[in-house]
């Protein structure tokens, strides 16, 4: 373990953890999965450590289960199963790079949980608009979109009152990503001590509109006050996160703890 330094990416499912992680892994000093007939390449199909996130439900439904959330009190954040975990995964990264970057959506509940076993790992969690992925996942859960608002908000809920106890942490926009790939990655690889790459894709905008499309027509004059009223008991919730429901196309102020950890490592102490 000495001779790595590991990287776990998390974020809800269609939050862009693929992308981000794919990302850092270019690196010439790193490894991530690669064609591991996982599905996505998630660490959590290649492991028998934990369950999965469809144990609990599956995507826009795990995080309403509490067995979901581990932290540094599981029984199982063992030295044996960190060893296991190492042989697992260590069959799909490349050994001779630095850095080891695993990604899995239900990483967002597990970082205390993977830092009691990986002590000096650092944690990217990245989040996208609770409409966007709301929307972009409902094919898969087949619950409501008011169900899967109130998942996006619970689970980023445990993640915020998780985030004081890791060591080195960046909550990375989804939004900003996509906008400003290189200025991102690099400062992930800075702090990694990499030496900056370029990106590897091209800098995109307007990824939520069709999503906040399919949203506004909800507010169409015969259900509008159904609609307002979700938007508005939902909306001091996402505004903590920067995200409105009531205005999707702005950003909101957020909470002054999701302020200090946006697009900055936080220094280990």
């Amino acid at each position: 373990m000495a001779e790595h330094d590991f990287v776990f990416v998390g974020g809800l499912h269609r939050s862009g953890t693929t992308l981000l992680a794919r990302a850092i892994a270019k690196h010439a000093e790193a490894s991530g999965f690669r064609k591991t007939e996982a599905l996505a390449n998630e660490g959590q199909f290649l492991q028998t450590v934990y369950p999965i996130a469809r144990e609990f439900g599956g995507t826009g439904r795990f995080g309403f289960d509490e067995r979901s959330h581990l932290t540094e009190d599981s029984p199982l954040a063992t030295d044996a199963n960190r060893e296991r975990l190492l042989t697992e995964w260590g069959e799909y990264w490349n050994l001779g790079k630095r850095v080891l970057v695993e990604k899995s959506p239900p990483n967002l509940l597990k970082l205390r949980f993977l830092q009691a076993l990986f002590g000096d790992a650092t944690f990217v969690v990245i989040m996208r608009h609770p409409i966007a992925v709301s929307y972009a996942t409902q094919k898969w859960s087949e619950t409501s979109i008011e169900s899967l608002i109130e998942h996006w908000l619970v689970c980023h809920e445990i993640f915020l009152e998780d985030a004081p106890h890791i060591r080195r942490l960046m909550l990375v926009r989804y939004e900003d990503f996509v906008t400003d790939p290189e200025g991102i990655v690099g400062r992930i690889q800075e702090r990694l001590g990499l030496a900056p790459s370029k990106s590897t894709f091209a800098a995109r905008s307007g990824i939520n509109d069709s999503y906040f499309k399919r949203w506004n027509a909800r507010l169409r004059p015969f259900r509008r006050r159904e609609n307002e009223e979700l938007a508005h008991r939902f909306e001091e919730r996402a505004n903590r996160f920067t995200y409105s429901l009531a205005d999707p196309e702005h950003d909101a102020v957020p909470a002054s703890a999701v302020g200090e950890l946006l697009g900055r490592l936080t220094p280990a102490p």
